[in-house]
């Protein structure tokens, strides 16, 4: 670099240092200052000789970091300190921990360590085990140190999405399905709405650049339209509030692109027919005492100019959620006849919906009971320290509770217990103590017995039966939906299974002898094979509950000269059996080479997931299976986020290249108003495209609407597509998808 691009970078450090202490949203002392700029110090020198992918001086990240931190989350100076550090002791041999301690002491040490485990973690590969899903399950584990430590991680993660553009496309969208996978979730559990908001924008830029594309497109195109609305709406309703002497602030919220997506895929609509794009937020001045009665007045006033919809009022003053939301948000039908989501909020409120975290203590007052964050940290440092629980089954249970709506039920004595929407009976014994759940016998809602799958309600009052003769079973693992519950089932009947294993091997032992056959090494696997069960745990296990019992053992004692054949026999005779369309998809995959894989775009065999069955034109990737070879998923497989994430590194670039020749298996649902030669206008439009051959049709009528399913076989996507368009444009059809 010349002098003059190095004079002209430090200037930039320091306008970005300088812009960090101006927007931090705690209050900064003398101390403060002298602490951060202690730390950026550190940093600088910790990263003098680094640069980022993009080109520019590493220090940028870390102050970047720092800057989200303090102005978006809020956090005071020692997290500042720490974020701008998180990164010199994983980077810089010359730094560490003890030395970060001797300068900063233990709480930001804590951090920084934290944070460098985090980074650090094992990036191995094996085909057996799913580091990543381990990954996050250590890095979860970090909230015992601090849960600031979670929260820079989060930060970090959001600026690394936000400067991706220099990164390889594969390296892009292994980092957005992870961030949408588990970084989002967290930050939406902690209360970071805004930055859960940008994460999962961000990541939909880089899984499905072109439909982020489109949306941002269009909100563009519509927002003066989107403006003119919320004026309007906002006039109608700005005399009363005036009249009652308030001091507040009407705005317009655009809905986010990733929840709009959400929506259209939910919906099955286009961007037009999304009808909420955007909510109003209400934003009033008041004193603790008189805040939620402002907010019922305010909410009375709306609901005088606009009808509210009956069904869609969520009242999260009297109920707060457990990541600490409050408002009230009722649902209008505005000018136009169209619904407006308006959210009512206080000062307050609104900060701690903007901040979660740091606002949340900043309003917390002395000697308040524990709060709902910590009371989730604790419950979830409960599942995380039990060493039975697979990584890959923790993350995804605990992926849909942070995610998941909430109820609020009562104990008998009144007391308020926040659970996840479909949460049982047996899970709400759970939520009490792990004790209680692991005795239950029984449970009773508002006062009638009720079995343990019962799913609870908003408002019921549960009062859990217990016994000391309970003890859980495997059909507790379908009545229970909570990640607590189903993790400690799974250990209570791992350990419960042990022991049978553990008498029932003495047994087998035993009853082999007097069949002239040592239980050995050799005899157990022959034992795992003859019976077709997985492992030997399985063996013992069943030895011992009886299902394996003397004659079955005596019919293996007999045949055991010819198991291997017996063995070999069994498998061809299973394949025989398999039904005939994976034998033509099995057919097609093997006679024609349509996908290449990988950079050297290599033919190998692969096959096509059942779970989304692509065709050529789809946007796809391949995964390595461990007993199954390539498997070909569609990029927006309902599976393909969790695979990503888990299993990064047995993902295949996988494209299409010529395919003439070949023919795919695509199923189409057709709803809407049923009217007389409906069947043979679609029958007709089908059979006018030459390239596509109708397979199967079959439709249903009812109260005059209709729906049906038709099987085509199509060549590729973009005939499938122009026969979706055609099939569209016929007189009263509503909708047309793909399965």
């Amino acid at each position: 670099m010349t002098e003059e691009a190095i004079e002209k970078e430090n200037a930039a450090i320091t306008k970005a240092y300088k812009e960090l202490l101006k927007v931090s949203y705690t209050t900064l002392t003398d101390d403060d200052k002298k602490l951060i700029r202690k730390a950026f110090e550190v940093a600088l020198d910790g990263h003098k000789d680094q640069r980022r992918k993009s080109g520019e001086a590493y220090i940028f990240h870390p102050i970047a970091v720092a800057k989200i931190v303090a102005q978006e989350i809020g956090l005071d100076a020692t997290s500042i300190a720490a974020a701008l550090l998180h990164d010199v002791v994983e980077d810089n041999p010359a730094y560490e921990i003890s030395d970060i301690e001797h300068q900063f002491g233990p709480i930001i040490a804590t951090i920084v360590e934290g944070l460098t485990k985090i980074s650090s973690l094992s990036k191995e590969k094996d085909m057996n085990v799913s580091l990543q899903a381990e990954n996050f399950r250590k890095m979860l584990l970090t909230l015992n140190d601090d849960v600031r430590v979670i929260i820079i991680k989060i930060a970090d993660r959001l600026h690394n999405m936000q400067t991706m553009d220099s990164m390889r496309p594969d390296k892009q969208e292994k980092i957005a399905s992870e961030t949408l996978y588990i970084y989002a979730p967290l930050a939406h559990r902690i209360g970071l709405y805004n930055i859960k908001t940008k994460l999962e924008d961000l990541s939909l830029k880089y899984t499905d650049p072109d439909v982020y594309n489109d949306i941002v497109f269009k909100i563009k195109e519509s927002k003066e339209e989107q403006d003119l609305y919320i004026s309007q709406f906002s006039e109608v309703i700005k005399n009363s509030l005036n009249k009652e002497s308030l001091a507040y602030t009407i705005k317009g919220r655009p809905k986010s692109i990733f929840s709009i997506r959400k929506k259209m895929q939910k919906q099955g609509v286009s961007f037009d027919e999304v009808y909420d794009k955007f909510a109003i937020r209400i934003i009033y001045a008041s004193e603790p005492a008189t805040e939620k009665f402002i907010a019922w007045k305010i909410y009375s006033i709306v609901t005088d100019h606009f009808r509210p919809n009956p069904i869609r009022l969520r009242d999260w003053i009297s109920s707060p959620k457990s990541t600490g939301y409050e408002a009230l948000h009722i649902t209008v039908m505005g000018p136009k006849g169209r619904w407006v989501e308006v959210q009512i909020r206080s000062e307050r409120m609104n900060e701690i919906a903007e901040k979660g975290y740091a606002a949340h203590y900043k309003y917390k007052q002395e000697g308040e009971k524990e709060d709902n964050l910590e009371a989730w940290i604790n419950k979830l440092q409960e599942a995380l320290e039990n060493p039975d629980t697979n990584a890959v089954d923790f993350v995804e249970q605990f992926k849909l509770n942070l995610y998941s709506k909430e109820i609020f039920v009562f104990t008998p004595a009144g007391e308020l217990k926040s659970l996840p929407k479909g949460a049982t009976s047996l899970d709400f014994a759970f939520n009490i103590h792990t004790e209680v759940g692991m005795k239950t016998r029984g449970a009773k809602v508002n006062g009638k017995l009720v079995p343990l799958n019962h799913i609870l309600e908003s408002g019921d009052q549960v009062d859990i039966i217990t016994s000391d003769t309970a003890k859980p079973n495997a059909n507790w693992l379908d009545y229970a939906t909570t990640a607590r519950s189903r993790s400690k089932i799974k250990s209570a009947l791992k350990e419960d299974k042990k022991r049978i294993a553990e008498d029932g091997k003495e047994i087998l032992r035993r009853k082999l002898k007097q069949l002239k056959v040592n239980l050995n090494e050799a005899s157990i696997n022959e034992l795992v094979s003859f019976f077709k069960i997985k492992t030997s745990l399985d063996l013992f296990y069943r030895v011992g509950i009886g299902t394996i019992d003397n004659n079955m053992l005596k019919d293996y004692a007999s045949s055991r000269s010819n198991a291997l054949m017996s063995f070999i026999k069994s498998k061809i005779s299973r394949k025989t059996t398999i039904k005939k369309e994976e034998i033509e998809r099995e057919e097609i995959t093997t006679n024609y080479d349509s996908l290449v894989f990988g950079k050297e775009e290599e033919k190998l065999d692969y096959k096509l997931a059942s779970c989304c069955n692509p065709i050529p034109g789809d946007d796809v990737f391949g995964f390595l299976t461990v007993s199954e070879g390539i498997k070909v998923h569609k990029k927006n497989c309902p599976n393909a986020l969790s695979l990503q994430s888990n299993y990064a590194y047995r993902i295949m670039i996988a494209k299409w290249a010529d395919s003439s020749q070949q023919e795919f298996l695509a199923q189409i649902v057709i709803t809407g108003i049923d009217h007389i030669g409906l069947v043979n206008d679609i029958t007709k439009i089908i059979s006018e495209n030459m390239h596509v051959n109708m397979k199967s049709i079959s439709f249903e009528s009812e109260g005059g609407l209709f729906s049906g399913k038709i099987n085509v076989v199509v060549k590729n996507n973009t005939l499938l597509k122009k026969l979706l368009d055609k099939l569209k444009k016929i007189n009263g059809i509503d909708k047309v998808t793909r399965l």
